[in-house]
């Protein structure tokens, strides 16, 4: 199958305007004849801030996975023979072609991905630091020798697995395969990526720079799909390893499922990040840094925070946030506010906000006019206020109030803030013992709270 996928509108004219990107059901560097002619179901891949089709991605089976692990394993013995300096030759080409492409790459990702430009700039340098990083390997590879008793030497070395296979989500679609793609590669392994079906394009396109830059054949390879392809792959016997990232539900399905056959696995899931913004804080300084955790990337990031907890009197912090969230604009350039990754994702988010709102929040800033938009999948940013635990936009780890009519709140020792009266203060958690945990937190939507009004 062949998509053509167009630029986006606000694509700077020195940049190419088409890009023309073939899907394979299991992408090699080498064509494999068709076994039989029979349909195989496709998915389509949108565009985020226009809701358009801009391709079309073969879903691939378990026969697909069955053929990549068989290229894998015809290409493993030639590349895994090469010294660990000729494999970091090839990662020194490819660093070189990421930066040449750079535009090229960031435009995909806006694209499909729905990031603005200084985004997608960040997810293509950051993703490249990695690849920078594998150039090193020579000197990391050769391991270490230890005389540990008189005439016995201990020497560890680092070879190989064999094939390794890497799912990766939709959120970074550069940054995260680079995480473990290159090391893998440089390490003298086979790799096959499972990329997010929501954004095939780019990774389609830095795997004709690996070719270019002289990876063999076979030895890279991408199967596109869903959980039928991440189980066939996960239970292939002649799949070494396992990487993955994407949601904690997930990870810890795939996590089990390879335990549960002694495969090695990493699988990185979400992160929920909490803010508490104490009396002495700069009003300013955060308000800056606290906007731009839960809005950039359109939340759509481990690191964006959701939930701010303010602790007695910080000032006019909350107008300063408010202020600024409000002042954002949607877009794609740099400094806006792109769209979320797709429709469902928008309605999750509308409903989370009605649903925090008919259980007592108040709405200081409300994004979900933007949803009303025809095309593309946007919301707003949007800030709440609850008074209470259980609100369905929180998911915070209480605390037993200090029962001393002044309680510390302590960092290596030192106090750095004293408060009147028992509250539920957040100290090191070896003095206490939690009393409860929250279901859920809202992307794109920061979820503001008042200590003194969270008490059970």
């Amino acid at each position: 199958m062949r998509a053509s996928t167009r630029a986006p509108s606000h694509a700077r004219t020195d940049t190419p305007t088409t890009h023309s990107l073939t899907f394979a059901r299991a992408r090699t560097t080498q064509p494999r004849p068709r076994t039989h002619a029979r349909a195989r179901p496709s998915a389509q891949v949108l565009a985020p801030a226009t809701g358009e089709v801009i391709g079309n991605v073969a879903v691939s089976g378990a026969e697909d996975v069955e053929a990549a692990v068989l290229a894998a394993r015809a290409a493993l013995p030639g590349w895994r023979s090469l010294t660990c300096k000729s494999r970091a030759a090839v990662m020194f080409k490819f660093q070189q072609l990421m930066v040449t492409h750079m535009d090229e790459l960031v435009d995909l990702i806006m694209l499909e991905g729905g990031k603005n430009r200084q985004e997608a700039v960040g997810d293509v340098a950051k993703g490249n630091e990695t690849v920078e990083w594998a150039c090193s390997m020579p000197q990391l590879m050769p391991g270490q020798l230890l005389a540990v008793s008189r005439g016995i030497t201990c020497h560890d070395t680092r070879d190989p697995l064999g094939i390794v296979t890497c799912i990766v989500p939709f959120n970074f679609p550069s940054m995260v395969p680079m995480w473990t793609c290159p090391i893998a590669l440089t390490a003298g392994n086979c790799v096959i990526l499972k990329p997010s079906e929501k954004v095939p394009l780019t990774m389609n396109r830095i795997s004709q720079l690996l070719k270019e830059a002289g990876l063999p054949d076979g030895v890279f390879q991408i199967v596109n799909g869903s959980v039928p392809t991440v189980n066939a792959l996960v239970d292939h016997p002649d799949v070494k390893a396992v990487t993955f990232v994407g949601s904690s539900k997930v990870a810890e399905i795939v996590a089990k499922r390879c335990r549960a056959i002694n495969k090695r696995v990493l699988a990185l899931g979400g992160a929920k990040n909490h803010l508490v913004a104490l009396p002495d804080c700069d009003a300013e300084m955060c308000a800056r840094d606290i906007v731009a955790s839960f809005a950039g990337c359109a939340g759509q990031r481990c690191m964006a925070a959701s939930v701010l907890l303010l602790v007695g009197d910080t000032g006019d912090l909350l107008d300063r946030v408010c202020a600024k969230a409000a002042a954002l604009v949607a877009g794609q350039q740099n400094g806006q506010v792109g769209p979320v990754i797709d429709n469902a994702s928008r309605d999750r988010i509308v409903s989370l906000i009605g649903a925090s709102v008919a259980a007592g929040a108040n709405v200081l800033v409300d994004g979900r006019e933007w949803a009303s938009r025809e095309e593309g999948s946007w919301v707003g940013p949007t800030v709440l206020m609850v008074n209470s635990v259980d609100d369905p936009t929180m998911k915070v780890l209480l605390f037993k109030s200090i029962p001393k009519p002044q309680s510390q709140l302590k960092c290596n020792r030192n106090p750095v803030a004293k408060y009147p009266g028992p509250r539920p203060t957040l100290i090191p958690t070896q003095t206490l013992t939690p009393t409860g945990t929250l279901t859920l937190t809202l992307t794109l939507t920061l979820t503001l709270a008042r200590s003194s009004s969270l008490v059970r």
